[in-house]
């Protein structure tokens, strides 16, 4: 017996059901506008699969769980870079930024391309897409970046960046600080003058943001 095809239609109904005016309102409190619980989510992609047509339908319908939905069962490389960017420009809220850089930018053969491109954007929100995927590179291509003359941007510009953009260039010296001993106490120091993120109210047994404790604590656990 054949599955029956399924449509962008009876994928809408399905999110449809799943919604919750709870998680709506939690999700609202941190920028999102999805009211569909995310494990729930995953299992709607899981039963899906891999699936880059309804993917495309799914992001054009512009709902945000749709569009998290779609960033599940597509297949990152049969986007071109313009895509991409013009999917970064339309994403909104963080949790979709997000995902789009982790599951779908961060598979794409043209990342390191988006990288340079959008690092040299006007707009914060964008130009913090790139500094994630300078973050990304020092693990996974580090030949591409000049670490000297990013911590020399980090010193000059992140204390007065737009919040998201200010948090990408933190990730990013933080992750210098860790992976990259040559420039720990560089990393540090600039960390413990510039301030940012230093009183950032984090729960019991997380990790503070704050780049020195951040650096500190995962130097020590690698080495333990």
């Amino acid at each position: 017996m054949t599955q029956p095809v399924t449509t962008l239609e009876t994928t809408l109904e399905t999110l449809a059901a799943l919604a919750d005016d709870k998680i709506l309102a939690v999700n609202h409190r941190h920028g999102d506008e999805h009211a569909v619980n995310l494990t729930k989510l995953r299992a709607v992609a899981k039963d899906l699969k891999k699936n880059q047509p309804l993917a495309v339908e799914l992001w054009n319908f512009e709902d945000s769980a749709a569009r998290l939905l779609s960033l599940l069962i597509c297949k990152p490389k049969e986007f071109c870079a313009a895509d991409l960017d013009r999917m970064l420009r339309e994403a909104r809220t963080p949790k979709i930024t997000d995902w789009l850089l982790n599951y779908v930018v961060k598979k794409h053969p043209q990342w390191d391309e988006l990288r340079l491109l959008w690092l040299d954007d006007s707009n914060p929100d964008i130009a913090a897409a790139g500094w994630s995927l300078n973050t990304f590179a020092i693990t996974k291509k580090l030949k591409v970046l000049d670490i000297d003359q990013l911590l020399n941007i980090i010193e000059s510009e992140m204390k007065t960046a737009a919040s998201r953009l200010q948090w990408s260039m933190n990730e990013c010296l933080a992750q210098i600080g860790i992976k990259l001993p040559d420039h720990r106490a560089r990393a540090l120091d600039i960390g413990e003058r510039l301030e940012v993120l230093k009183d950032y109210p984090t729960p019991p047994n997380c990790t503070s943001p704050f780049a020195p404790i951040w650096i500190n604590k995962m130097v020590k656990r690698e080495n333990s």
